[in-house]
């Protein structure tokens, strides 16, 4: 066979790899979880990965290393057209429309972010919190709702992952407090995160769309890939008491859900053993497996 030949056909082989390349969407791209399955995904052959951010700000510091976990010296450089401006929350979705168009899965990585206020509480002492870039209402509910309803329309086959937290059966958990006022009738408004969290992902296991729930327990910037992973449901996980997961891990589960089909139509828990203790995680099947079926169950806790 000639070397013309061969060269052609190469180059013939390598247009079709690329055209058959996963497309993914990245929501939260510019933050600490969503940076590492942006970056992982971009690295990694057979995916053509878009990251989203809310603003002009977001994309510059995310393209220039400065945002979420940053770029180290032996970090890739972001692709500028791989990162897009997109806020999930406008009312207007269609620039949302546009950019799920022909995508094959979306990694659902935003979420309200509190942060304090300057505020100190009277009765506790300790300082107030509110989510100064929207309420959990706004953006791990309308936001995610917008994400599920435009991946259903530009593809019924479309594999949702999303990033939420542990600690949903418990509707007293203190992180439903932060950003939480009371009003003068005595009524409250605002936070409730895990609540609204919940009813996002309950509306996306109606939705008809595949879809993995992944709830990661305190999140720890800590490098991944050095521990054992251990997964549960409803907020018990069998095997150990820790109750935290290094970020790099989460993404690592979050993207074995887009290969490996035990992971479709899952919502489950996720922390990781002390670094040092238990046997480093690197099967995923297996991981999965461990589950033996379950999945959470949505009746417990309180849904927005």
């Amino acid at each position: 066979m000639q070397l013309t030949t061969v060269v052609a056909l190469l180059s013939v082989s390598s247009a079709y790899a690329l055209a058959m390349d996963r497309k993914v969407i990245v929501t939260g791209a510019g933050g600490q979880t969503g940076q590492h399955v942006f970056r992982k995904l971009l690295s990694k052959p057979g995916y053509t990965a878009i990251g989203t951010v809310r603003g002009e700000s977001s994309r510059d510091a995310l393209l220039a290393g400065t945002a979420g976990i940053g770029a180290g010296d032996d970090t890739q450089t972001i692709p500028p057209e791989s990162v897009a401006i997109c806020d999930i929350t406008n009312e207007d979705t269609s620039a949302l429309d546009e950019l799920v168009k022909d995508c094959d899965a979306v990694m659902i990585c935003t979420s309200a972010k509190p942060a304090p206020t300057g505020e100190i509480n009277e009765e506790t002492k300790r300082p107030k919190f509110g989510f100064p870039n929207g309420q959990p209402e706004l953006v791990d509910w309308i936001g995610q709702k917008n994400l599920i309803d435009a991946a259903k329309k530009a593809n019924k086959d479309v594999h949702v992952v999303i990033c939420s937290s542990m600690g949903g059966t418990n509707p007293n958990n203190s992180l439903n407090n932060l950003g939480k006022v009371t009003n003068p009738d005595g009524s409250t408004s605002g936070g409730d995160i895990l609540k609204w969290k919940r009813k996002a992902e309950v509306y996306l296991m109606e939705s008809g769309l595949a879809y993995t729930i992944v709830h990661p327990g305190g999140l720890l910037n800590e490098p991944g890939n050095q521990r054992e992973l251990c997964l549960g449901v409803d907020d018990k996980i069998p095997g150990t008491s820790n109750n935290s997961v290094p970020r790099e891990d989460v993404a690592n589960v979050m993207i074995a859900a887009l290969e490996n089909e035990g992971y479709r139509g899952r919502s489950f828990d996720l922390v990781s053993k002390p670094a040092g203790e238990g046997v480093i995680t690197k099967d995923y099947g297996k991981l999965v497996d461990s589950l033996g079926g379950k999945n959470c169950d949505y009746s417990l806790g309180e849904i927005a």
